[in-house]
């Protein structure tokens, strides 16, 4: 009989055994499905650890390119910004041929096809010239513009800057080329009437007969010719080819006027550049364009 129960309870201990076998075989298995947290977060530590440029694993360009320290992405806008600016620069000069070759008007005496506030692109005296120039030049007078049917900025022939009399100091001038004179001619034959007035003779202008050959100029706005004396430019003489810097080609209304704003509150407070009220004018920037791009330069003006 204690034989007997002792093989009853060996036998119905069995199962019991195996009961316990399985869960623990489920738990282990339960323990290896699931997710390691901890591993996660390590693999997660190590991928932005790989991520993260370093001076010492990447390099000094690598690191300046690529970094998201405040500091260096400053400077690294502002260095693009310079960049894109030298670029545009560039292409202007290159399709220009002149330096700087963007203007802001500042007066009043090229009305109605030049604004104050327009910014003029320049372009050399060679380039994109139109039909009908004069011999040795690429510039086309208002009275051969006339022939051609060539025209610019609302009237035929070029408008042309130039330094007056050839000097460095002297405000340059922005103004169309109204005919050409050869030396010792007597050019008020050749003038418009309407201008220079009927009754003016060659005697009552200081620049007639012409001391040398050149170009006749006027602003659109202006009553006489500049080579008559006190109402054109500075100064009253004949505009020779080697005087002329550039030939205005178009215009972008208003986006002069930041250029403007830049000589009048900056160099106008220093040093007194910006030209008095009653002097009309241009003013030189090279830019970025589209306005922002304006750096210091030289002034052109023409004047009432």
């Amino acid at each position: 009989m204690a034989a007997s129960d002792c093989r009853r309870v060996r036998r119905f201990g069995r199962p019991h055994g195996l009961e316990g076998g399985s869960s623990a075989s489920s738990a282990s298995e339960n323990a290896r499905g699931a997710p390691d947290s901890s591993h996660g977060r390590s693999d997660d530590s190590r991928g932005e650890s790989a991520d993260r440029v370093t001076l010492e694993d990447d390099g000094l360009l690598r690191w300046f390119l690529k970094t998201d320290d405040g500091t260096v992405m400053m400077v690294r806008d502002v260095l693009t910004s310079v960049a894109i600016v030298a670029a545009i620069g560039l292409v202007l000069f290159a399709v220009s041929g002149i330096w700087p070759p963007l203007v802001a008007v500042e007066s009043g005496s090229m009305h109605p096809n030049m604004q104050e506030g327009d910014l003029i692109f320049v372009v050399g005296e060679d380039r994109f010239v139109g039909d009908n120039p004069i011999d040795g030049t690429g510039v086309v007078t208002l009275e051969n513009g006339r022939e051609s049917g060539y025209d610019k900025f609302g009237k035929a022939g070029d408008v042309v800057v130039f330094q007056p009399g050839g000097s460095e100091r002297a405000t340059p001038v922005i103004h169309r080329a109204h005919f050409w004179v050869d030396e010792d001619e007597n050019w008020v034959e050749e003038a418009d009437p309407e201008i220079i007035g009927e009754d003016t003779t060659c005697d009552d202008i200081a620049s007639c007969p012409a001391d040398h050959a050149g170009f006749i100029t006027k602003g659109d706005h202006n009553s006489g010719y500049d080579q008559q004396t006190g109402l054109g430019a500075s100064s009253d003489e004949i505009v020779k080819p080697e005087w002329i810097t550039g030939k205005a080609s178009f215009r972008i209304p208003w986006l002069g006027n930041i250029r403007l704003l830049f000589d009048k509150y900056l160099f106008g407070a220093i040093g007194g550049t910006v030209a008095p009220q009653a002097v009309a004018g241009v003013s030189v920037g090279a830019g970025s364009v589209a306005g922002a791009v304006t750096v210091a330069g030289r002034r052109w003006s023409d004047r009432n």
